[in-house]
């Protein structure tokens, strides 16, 4: 098998005597979706903050296409090819969704977020902000200030600007939540084919587009992953069903 383009390597985080995150491998491969699950607490956030370079591991290691990347920064690990998608924050709450994905276009292109040259009459930058607001049903919402939009259309907003950064992967943090039914099956048609640009790390409650998109899924529990399979193999494995799928079917 080829090498992982993203490669946990026994993460472990402790906040006191809680231990968030309890010696997490996982590999995520070119093409491919692999999902995380698990029940509220079981620790996804805290990783998913080790991954992106938010929150410093106690242990372990975090491999971009086989180069160490545990200690570089957020901004850092951007540039080398981490596409993050779920913080609100990330985004300019008062510039419009076009200007949002402009920046980052942009900062691919070398220049600093903070001195955005004018952009008005730059027509290829604002061209490629369309284009990727298009890709990602937003076109109609371009002129629309981030912070105006809804918060469905704050993660789609996300993952344009993720995808200006050309990533080599994506970690992509629930990225249904708040799209309604409609919005959600153009968004798992959508990463289908994403996943073949670069493979995608998610977290996602909706498990009905977990077990639609997930090529491999692997299930957290108190900061431990107790499982890792295809999507029949998690469905028919008892400790999962005993600790989480049973209790979204209950």
């Amino acid at each position: 098998m080829a090498d992982p383009v993203l490669d946990l390597r026994g993460l472990s985080k402790s906040f006191g005597a809680l231990k968030a995150t309890d010696d997490v491998s996982l590999t995520l491969y070119k093409g491919e979706i692999h999902a995380l699950i698990g029940p509220n607490g079981a620790g996804k956030s805290t990783l998913m903050g080790l991954i992106s370079g938010k929150t410093a591991p106690d242990a372990g290691q975090v491999m971009l296409n086989g180069a160490d990347i545990t200690t570089l920064s957020v901004a850092r690990r951007a540039r080398a090819g981490l596409g993050r998608s779920f913080q609100v924050s990330s985004l300019i709450p008062d510039y419009s969704a076009l200007r949002n994905v402009m920046l980052a276009l942009q900062a691919r292109q070398g220049h600093s977020y903070r001195f955005l040259r004018p952009v008005n009459h730059d027509a290829p930058l604002r061209d490629g902000a369309r284009a990727l607001l298009a890709r990602v049903g937003l076109a109609p919402r371009a002129s629309v200030e981030a912070a105006m939009l809804s918060h469905g259309e704050r993660r789609l907003l996300e993952i344009a600007v993720a995808l200006a950064l050309a990533p080599k992967c994506f970690l992509l943090d629930e990225p249904m939540a708040g799209l309604g039914a409609e919005g959600t099956a153009r968004l798992v048609t959508f990463l289908r084919a994403l996943k073949q640009e670069a493979p995608i790390l998610l977290i996602e409650h909706d498990m009905d587009a977990v077990f639609q998109l997930a090529d491999r899924i692997s299930v957290l529990v108190y900061g431990r992953i107790i499982a890792t399979g295809s999507a029949a193999e998690i469905r028919a494995n008892p400790q999962v069903r005993a600790v989480y799928l049973g209790e979204e079917t209950a």
